[in-house]
């Protein structure tokens, strides 16, 4: 399943993107007013959850789902009524028309909440990869998200540690290269493998020397992310040939997909590697890009499986994992959870028996 041609969020403001944002918010707050398995007054504490801006639309999208605990007669978000049917939901065994949370939760013998309280609050942080896993193992959070593997994040871990982590993976994500609007409309449309590993390596400096730039001479501002973070270490492992490869090109680095967004549209001179969510083609476009002989292009095999620079998207739990955890991840892995969380986010849906595979890490349901 790929995202539209434009590979960009949609930017109007609907009754749903309303909803997701102050459900977020809601549930944001809680971050510290109950650390990560505490007791509030209506039941279980919240289950937290931090890391990679990249994961991060995915988890957070589906807590404040989660947390508004939509009714099974609205038929946008969960359920069915005269007006349609909420996507995936057709796939539901809800025979007693139980809200989202209720549901998810149930088949893990969670008790509703009051009224129209979930079973349990979700509330998700915004960090990058490295600080979701370190945060996962100090037990300050439930889930750690993460777009690189905790085995490239910690390369210098033993098996015996690696293997307190528990991977689940919930999406995939095609990594692009992004210009800044005036580099691509000047003809820098696509770009070779080698001509970017030569910017960030810092042989490539001024535009110019790009053959298909057709415009003034001008310096590449080369963008990063933060080292540590998921989407740093997914690029210099798949295109530089590994997680601590050298990148003396980099002029600037971001902590989060967003602001390396920001920094591509304020400009007239960047390139960058994010997250294929964090794609406006209006803004801060994505070049083909030619990889062994093969060009990917944005909308039609840009982010398929063999994409070089194709990376899976991870929800780490730690020492096993909770039936609290299994809950949530249960609806991610979901028909709906993929439809509603990760499509809408441009990411890839994973293949139902991929999404089976993963089912298996998970504890054994109770209902």
């Amino acid at each position: 399943m790929a995202p539209d041609e434009s590979g960009s969020r949609n930017s109007t403001v609907s009754r749903r993107t309303f909803l997701g944002t102050s459900g977020v918010a809601a549930s944001a707050a809680l971050v510290g007013c109950l650390g990560s398995g505490e007791e509030g007054s209506g039941g279980p504490g919240p289950l937290t959850a931090d890391g990679s801006s990249t994961v991060y639309p995915i988890t957070s999208d589906a807590a404040s789902y989660w947390t508004s605990n939509h009714p099974a007669d609205d038929g946008e978000y969960w359920g069915s009524n005269s007006e349609g049917t909420a996507p995936g939901y057709d796939q539901i065994d809800n025979p007693d028309d139980k809200r989202l949370a209720n549901y998810w939760g149930g088949l893990y013998g969670f008790e509703p909440g009051e009224g129209s309280a979930p079973p349990f609050r979700v509330s998700v942080g915004l960090s990058h990869s490295g600080t979701g896993i370190e945060k996962v193992a100090n037990e300050q959070v439930d889930i750690g998200d993460a777009s690189a593997p905790v085995s490239a994040e910690l390369p210098d871990a033993s098996e015996e540690e690696l293997d307190k982590y528990t991977d689940h993976v919930v999406a995939r994500d095609g990594q692009p290269i992004s210009v800044s609007k005036e580099v691509y409309d000047a003809g820098v449309t696509k770009l070779t493998g080698d001509q970017v590993r030569d910017i960030y390596k810092g042989n490539i400096t001024n535009w110019s020397e790009i053959p298909s730039y057709d415009g003034p001479d001008k310096e590449i501002q080369a963008v990063g992310r933060a080292v540590g973070s998921g989407t740093d270490t997914a690029f210099r492992t798949n295109l530089l040939g590994g997680p601590e490869a050298e990148m003396p090109g980099v002029d600037v680095r971001q902590g989060q997909n967003q602001q390396v967004q920001t920094t591509l549209a304020n400009s007239d001179n960047a390139i960058a590697y994010l997250a294929l969510a964090f794609v406006d083609q209006n803004r801060n476009p994505a070049v083909s890009l030619e990889l062994d002989g093969t060009t990917y292009t944005l909308g039609e095999n840009l982010g398929s499986k063999d994409y070089p620079l194709s990376r899976e998207l991870h929800c780490y739990t730690y020492e096993g994992t909770s039936k609290k955890e299994a809950a949530f991840i249960n609806m991610l892995l979901s028909e709906f959870g993929q439809l509603h969380f990760v499509k809408p986010n441009d990411y890839f849906m994973l293949p139902p028996e991929e999404r089976e595979e993963q089912r298996a890490k998970l504890p054994e349901q109770t209902n």
